[in-house]
Formats: structure tokens, C-alpha cells, sequence
């Protein structure tokens, strides 16, 4: 039976990809700069004997041809890029790169997809069609590595029918996975303004433009937008992250810098909310006598589940885990990039439950101290490699 071949062969391979794990979690690189975890990723599929080409310099994608290998295409994804943190925790596999770190588990990702690599090329002769890898680097960066890909035809040729994801779940116990239909994350775009004025003395201000005044003007004002104007069924979050300005008690400073992010699950109201932050924004700055510079970075699109995949796959799962170990997971403001996937093709974005409290592995990713327990690497490879065979 296929499924207890592919358990049995995920446990088998377990500490393997656990310490596939540990090189890639002690060798991080930043979006876009992943040359050495690259390097690894061919390195690994020459020894399975799997076929791949090399993609936006640093994604690999490879092939691995089942029976009938014209009957069907599915691709399976997994990022390998890491964020610019400096790890704290205290384990033999720490971060060799001095601030960058595996902090949202792509290199759990890699690993899974590595191990999911292997079992399928050993059970090619038991399953119909194609699997397509996509080791995908800047998921973490725009313009998002998934929209270079699919510049550079990764969603060709072989098309696939359907992409399934991953992502590790620091929420969701060690164990367990979460499915969700339709839209699953959020879109994500980065707002940029500056203020300018002519500076001057702090005791003087009606001699000057008072930057600062205007841009905390500026900061509550645009909440407005996400509160008067947006249905307030649908999620949306607009965050000023960033105030830069100034550099001593008395001095008002002839220019202010905000950063921020907006975020919405409706792409109708998520480009309206953008001419929405230019208005507000000019006005308001104008009539306060300043000038502004104001530039929003479109970024990922919303991670659209597709309901026949998902259903299909989330089936497939209560199979392979039991019903009683999959859950519905929650929709999330987060974004990914895997959202440029589900506008082009049917995808299944799903998580991974990674924490165990009784080991205190209960961080949350994008910090210092997050981490896994690595029991979920066979889970997320046998998972991978039953969806890949069978969905």
C-alpha cells in the first residue's frame, strides 16, 4: 500500500533530514543571496539521481517523472530564504552567519521538500504522472522570488494542474496539521513617505514646518482610512512601523520618514485603499505646509486556497494522519508569496504544527528564539510526499 510505503520510508529517512535540517538552519543566507543553499539543494537532488535546472540564480526546480508522466503535473514548493535576525537560541546547529537566521522555518521547508524528494523518486514506478520541485529563494523580499519564477517559466512545461505548500505553524501542536478553503493570507504592500519643510528652531516654529507635527498628524489620520472606509467584515490593517526624523531637543527637522505596511484580504478594496493613503496623505501634508514624497511598493497577492485542491488534499491528509489530527486552520494577516502560485494555477497553502510546550518550543517565527521540534520533519515529508503522489 502506497501510504504505508511512504510512512515507512519517511521514518526511515527522519534523522537523515534532521540533520539536512541542521546544515541549512547553521547556513542561512538572505532573500536572493541563497548561492551556498543552493549549491546544498543540487547537491542533494544529483545524489537521489532527480533531474533540475536553476531558476532566478539561486531556485532550483526539479523533476521527477512517475508512470504515464503526461497524465497529470503537480508541484510542490518550498522557500529557502532566511530574515536578517540574530539567533538566540542555544543549540549545536546555531547560526554560523552572524545576524541572518532561520526565523520563519524555510529551512524546515527545504528539508521537507528534500526528504518529500527522496521518497517520491524511490516510489516514481507506484504513482501516475509528473512532480515538479520549486526550491524558491526571496520569499521574505520584495518582488517575492514565486513572481520571478514564473517570469522565467516555472509554470510551464510541463503546466501543473495544482501547487501544494507548506508552512510551519508555531500555533499548531507538533502532530497536527491545519487546512483552510478560499482566501488564506493576506495581500501585503509597503507604504514609504517623506515629509519635507523648511526646518528651523524649536522656539521658532512659526518660522518653520513643523515635519514632525504633520507626520503624527499624518499617522492617525490614515487609521481613518482602514475605519470609515474599509467594510469592516473584511479583515485589512494599515501599520506605520517606522518614524525617522530628528536628532536633537531643539531642532525641528527639515524632513521625516515613515514606513509602514497595509495589508487586506480584498482586492478590490486593497488597490482602492492605496488611492485612498496617496490622498490623505497629500492633502494633509499640503494644507499643514509641507511637501511629501509618497511611494507604495505593491507587493504579494492574497493567498487564494482552491477548494477542489484543498478539499482533495485535506482529505488525502485526515487519511494519512487521522481525522482527528487535522484541523481548520485560521486566516492570517500574514502574507506569502506563494499567493503569485494561486493567480496563475489551483494551490493548497497548508500548516504544519511545530510546537511542544514541554520542550519550550513555543516561539513564534520572525524572532530570536523560534525554533521546531524536528519530530514534525517526517510528518512534513511523509505529508509532502503523499499530497505529491496521490492529489
Amino acid at each position: 500500500m502506497l501510504q504505508e510505503r511512504i510512512k515507512s520510508l519517511a521514518k526511515r529517512y527522519s534523522n537523515e533530514f534532521i540533520e539536512v535540517r541542521h546544515h541549512i538552519h547553521s547556513h542561512p543566507e538572505l532573500s536572493y543571496q541563497e548561492f551556498q543553499t543552493s549549491k546544498f539543494i543540487q547537491s542533494k537532488l544529483t545524489s537521489f539521481g532527480i533531474e533540475f535546472e536553476v531558476k532566478a540564480n539561486t531556485g532550483v526546480v526539479g523533476m521527477i517523472k512517475g508512470k504515464n508522466p503526461e497524465s497529470r503535473c503537480i508541484a510542490l514548493r518550498a522557500d529557502i530564504d532566511a530574515l536578517p535576525i540574530t539567533e538566540e537560541n542555544q543549540v549545536d546547529y546555531k547560526s554560523k552567519n552572524i545576524g541572518v537566521m532561520h526565523a520563519c522555518g524555510h529551512d524546515v521547508h527545504t528539508t521537507i521538500l528534500l526528504g518529500a524528494s527522496k521518497i517520491l523518486n524511490e516510489l516514481k514506478n507506484d504513482f501516475e504522472g509528473t512532480i515538479k520541485l520549486i526550491f524558491q529563494p526571496g520569499e521574505e523580499r520584495n518582488p517575492g522570488g514565486a513572481s520571478l519564477l514564473i517570469k522565467e517559466g516555472v509554470l510551464e512545461n510541463p503546466k501543473p494542474q495544482g501547487i501544494i505548500g507548506l508552512h510551519v505553524h508555531p500555533g499548531l501542536n507538533v502532530g497536527k496539521l491545519s487546512f483552510r478553503n478560499g482566501r488564506v493570507m493576506a495581500s501585503a504592500d509597503e507604504i514609504y513617505i517623506t515629509i519635507k519643510g523648511p526646518g528651523g528652531h524649536a522656539a521658532a516654529p512659526h518660522l518653520t514646518v513643523d515635519t514632525l507635527l504633520i507626520a503624527s498628524h499624518l499617522i492617525i489620520a490614515l487609521q481613518q482610512i482602514i475605519s470609515r472606509n474599509k467594510n469592516p467584515l473584511s479583515p485589512s490593517v494599515l501599520s506605520i512601523c517606522s518614524v525617522q526624523g530628528g536628532h536633537t531637543t531643539n531642532v525641528i527637522p527639515s524632513e521625516v520618514k515613515l514606513m509602514g505596511t497595509f495589508r487586506a484580504m480584498d482586492e478590490q478594496w486593497r488597490y482602492r485603499a492605496h488611492e485612498l493613503i496617496k490622498k490623505t496623505a497629500i492633502e494633509l501634508v499640503h494644507s499643514m505646509g509641507g511637501e511629501i514624497d509618497l511611494h507604495i511598493d505593491i507587493g504579494y497577492p492574497c493567498v487564494d486556497n482552491d477548494a477542489v485542491l484543498t478539499n482533495r488534499s485535506w482529505k488525502l491528509a485526515d487519511e494519512y494522519m487521522g481525522k482527528e489530527n487535522v484541523e481548520e486552520t485560521e486566516i492570517r494577516m500574514g502574507a506569502e508569496d506563494f499567493g503569485y502560485y494561486t493567480q496563475q494555477i489551483p494551490g493548497c497553502f497548508f500548516r504544519l504544527g511545530v510546537r511542544n510546550e514541554e520542550k519550550g518550543i513555543v516561539h513564534q517565527v520572525h524572532t530570536p528564539k523560534f525554533n521546531i521540534d524536528e519530530s514534525a520533519i517526517e510528518t512534513g515529508m511523509g505529508m509532502m510526499a503523499w499530497l505529491g503522489a496521490t492529489v
